[in-house]
Parts: C-alpha cells; sequence; structure tokens
C-alpha cells in the first residue's frame, strides 16, 4: 500500500505533532493524588478536542473518577474496525529533588522529550490519535473504523474500565485492539509482545496473643506469629526457586522449541543486567535462561513482611501480630482464581499450632497469548518494518495489563501490544522520557498499521 500523502504529512506537521505532546504532558494528570482532580478532567478534555477535531464522535464517561474518553470514526460498516486503548493518567513525580528539569515542563534533551508520562503512555498514546490526523488531513478520512478508549486510571488499578468495557460491548465490538504501552527489545530493536504474565495478589496475617508480650514472661510460653510466618513463607520455594504450593505447576503451557530459539537468539548481557539491577549473580528456576524465566515461567514473590517491633533498639516483646504481601506471576494456562485458592491452602494446611490467619486475596487477572500466525500480526510487523527499518522480534512481558485480559474476555478478539518507548526510558522513575525518533517512528508504524487493515491493502 503507497502511504507517500500520509508520511508526508507527518513529515511536514512533526513539530505541530511535537508541540500537542509537549501541552498534553504539562497537565499534572496524577491519578493517584486528589489534588490533581481538576488536572484529570483537563487531561481528558484535551484528549476529547484533539478527536473532535478530527471529526470523531467522542463521549467522555464516569461513574465517579476520572473520565473516560470513548470515540469513534467509523467511515464504513463493511471494514475492519480497530479498537486503541491507552491511558492519560500519570505516576506520581516525586521524588521532585532527582529530576533533571521539572516534570510537568518538558525539556527536549539530546533527543529525548523530558517529562512525567512522556512514555507511559501519553506520547505512545498519542502516536496513535496523530497517525488518525495524518490519514484524515491528508486523504479525508481514515482507511478502517476506529474506536479509541483513554482512560484515567490506569496507574491506580483501572477501577471504571471493566465496567466500562462490560457495559458498552455492543459499542466497542471490534477486529482486533491496539496497545501502545510497553516498549522495544532495545535500542534499535523493535518488538511486538505476543504474551503477558497473569497475576494474582494476596495478604496474609497470622495473630497470636491479643496484645505484644513481655518475651521474658511470656516467651517460649505462646507462640510467636512473626516466627511462625517466617517458617511458613521459608517454605514457599525450594533451594532452587521453584515454588512449591501443590499444583501451581499442573496447568503451566511450556514454551516451544521455535520459542526457546527466538529467546536465545535475542541479544542479552548478563551482566550489564546484573549491574543495572545491583544484583551480585543471577537466580531462579533451574533449567531456564533469564529471559524465560521473567517472561514465560511463574512465580510467587513475598512483596513485603511486617510485624512486630522494628524502630530502633530493642524491644523484648513477642509480638501479636505479623503480615506478609503476596503477589504471584501467572503463565499460560494457569488460572487466577485457582491459584488463590491453592495458596490460601498452603498457609492454612501449614499453620503452626497457637497461631490463627487471615488470607485475603486482592486483585488478579489472567495471562494472554496473541496467536502470532495471525493477519493482525502480520500487519503490524509489516507495519513496524516500514517505520524502524527492520521487522520486530516476537517477545513475551514479565508484567500484567489487566485490560488486555478484559478485552480478552468481553469482546472476544486478540491485543496487538505495540511498544514504540524503551525500557531504559525511566518509567515510573525520575527523569521519565520518550525518544523523539521513537515518537515519529510510532506515528508512521500506526499510520502503516491502519492502511494494512484496510480492505484495500491485498493483505488476506
Amino acid at each position: 500500500m503507497r502511504l507517500e500523502k500520509q508520511l508526508a504529512y507527518l513529515d511536514t506537521h512533526f513539530d505541530l505533532f511535537l508541540n500537542d505532546l509537549t501541552q498534553l504532558l504539562r497537565i499534572k494528570t496524577v491519578s493517584a493524588q486528589p489534588v490533581h482532580a481538576a488536572d484529570m478532567v483537563a487531561g481528558a478534555n484535551w484528549v476529547a478536542d484533539q478527536f473532535r477535531s478530527l471529526g470523531f464522535l467522542v463521549e467522555l464517561s464516569s461513574s465517579g473518577g476520572p473520565p473516560i474518553v470513548f470515540a469513534q470514526k467509523l467511515p464504513n460498516p463493511a471494514w475492519p474496525t480497530v479498537l486503541v486503548y491507552g491511558h492519560y493518567d500519570v505516576q506520581p513525580p516525586e521524588p521532585l529533588e532527582l529530576w533533571h528539569s521539572p516534570p510537568f515542563d518538558p525539556e527536549i534533551r539530546d533527543g529525548k522529550i523530558y517529562a512525567r508520562g512522556a512514555t507511559d503512555d501519553k506520547g505512545q498514546m498519542l502516536t496513535h490519535i496523530k497517525a488518525a490526523e495524518a490519514w484524515i488531513r491528508s486523504t479525508g478520512d481514515v482507511p478502517v473504523n476506529l474506536k479509541f478508549v483513554i482512560e484515567g486510571e490506569e496507574e491506580v488499578g483501572s477501577r471504571q474500565i471493566t465496567d466500562f468495557f462490560r457495559n458498552r460491548q455492543s459499542d466497542l465490538a471490534c477486529d482486533v485492539a491496539v496497545i501502545s504501552d510497553t516498549s522495544q527489545y532495545a535500542i534499535g530493536i523493535p518488538a511486538i509482545t505476543y504474551g503477558l504474565r497473569g497475576i494474582f495478589a494476596a495478604e496474609v496475617t497470622f495473630f497470636g496473643p491479643s496484645h505484644d508480650l513481655h518475651s521474658g514472661i511470656y516467651g517460649g510460653a505462646v507462640a510467636n506469629p512473626v516466627t511462625g510466618l517466617a517458617r511458613v513463607l521459608g517454605q514457599l520455594h525450594d533451594a532452587s526457586g521453584r515454588v512449591a504450593v501443590p499444583g501451581f505447576y499442573d496447568r503451566v503451557r511450556e514454551l516451544t522449541v521455535a520459542e526457546r530459539a527466538e529467546f536465545g537468539s535475542l541479544p542479552f548481557d548478563e551482566q550489564a543486567f546484573l549491574d543495572d539491577v545491583g544484583s551480585i549473580s543471577l537466580f531462579g528456576e533451574a533449567g531456564f535462561s533469564t529471559l524465560e524465566r521473567k517472561w514465560a515461567r511463574p512465580t510467587c514473590e513475598i512483596n513485603g513482611l511486617f510485624g512486630g517491633y522494628t524502630g530502633p533498639g530493642p524491644k523484648t516483646i513477642v509480638p501479636a501480630q505479623a503480615t506478609a504481601k503476596i503477589t504471584c506471576r501467572l503463565v499460560p494456562d494457569q488460572n487466577s482464581g485457582e491459584l488463590t485458592a491453592a495458596l490460601q491452602a498452603f498457609f492454612e494446611e501449614r499453620l503452626p499450632p497457637g497461631l490463627r490467619m487471615e488470607f485475603r486475596a486482592d486483585h488478579g487477572c489472567d495471562p494472554m497469548l496473541t496467536d502470532t500466525e495471525s493477519p493482525y500480526m502480520e500487519a503490524a510487523s509489516q507495519a513496524i518494518e516500514r517505520a524502524f527499518g527492520r521487522r520486530p522480534v516476537l517477545i513475551r512481558e514479565g508484567g500484567s495489563i489487566p485490560v488486555v485480559a478484559t478485552i480478552k474476555e468481553l469482546l472476544g478478539v486478540d491485543t496487538l501490544l505495540l511498544g514504540w518507548g524503551q525500557n531504559t526510558d525511566n518509567l515510573h522513575s525520575p527523569n521519565e522520557h520518550f525518544r523523539v525518533d521513537d515518537y515519529r517512528r510510532g506515528i508512521a508504524a500506526s499510520i502503516a498499521l491502519m492502511g494494512l487493515l484496510s480492505p484495500d491493502s491485498g493483505m488476506k
């Protein structure tokens, strides 16, 4: 498909596109901080105005939180329909003293735009809006039906989005979804993420006496909940890091020979990895590489452990209680509900005498895999190759994006995870940035993807 007009529009208007990103980055859409409630509304309205200027039908929806922007442009009901999801909210900028320039005063240095939200997710999300603009301004319309859902609570758990998708299933019907909230594999190596791990979170508390006791008077006569919890937590893994919860691996889908070969072909510097994370050696489940452990093997992590006295100096007590926070990352075909119950049973069966237990399950979502042989995946690969100059590698991510599972469950379609940023862009950290060239290439790739998904593309 010829894209000269659309790409020429990108070239001649890129400075304006960059200015638009700068405007959006100035809006302090920090969803976690109530002081920014008015900024959240301003951010939603800014995004909505972008769509209105392009002739989209726009709706702002809220059930008590920041508005969800729902925009549609449907030129022909017989054409394929693409749903683009993104978010305009950002992480808190603190600690402010570690920023080299103010987090909401965007600054371009060394070919990168620095600001909170630059890559997560304002810059990446905006590439698709600007791609639609390039099509509309250069040819008169978009070549596919487009639906955008841009929310303002992704950084605080997407509290409204599941109900929005559930209540608007018919309005959101589509053939494929697109999200750009991941990363390339490395600089110069674009990627499509075809798999995400699932997750579930839990909190377990062991209770002993009704209040802290003097350890000299009562020690040895009543059970200590900190000791008891530590003993059970120590049984969660074997010496190689393999999770010891019964049934934990029963449903795990093993990597194929082709997948292991693909992962093994990717450049990966173990020492650079260790230097980056600040560890002295690698550790993990025997028989798997670091990338395989990160992307395609399940885990059970103790995220926090507290109980008793933790201040300076000694305090001679038998604590009243102890708590551990735990999350498990899951791989296809594990089920978060089943394994939450299995983890609870693991603690119940090992509860030491003299203690009682409370187990609280938190959020969870199941893992996902996208069909790597689908025509949508091929279209995305070709689009990225056109924009970035090389075919993307296929990778998985160790993290979880719950909305992907929601889209699959409620709309029945796969999601193309097309990351334009880099893992080194300081997501969630001070000095977050987005490479200006990646912003441009992301727009170009989205322009090409829309064309390749159109009925005139010739793709089958």
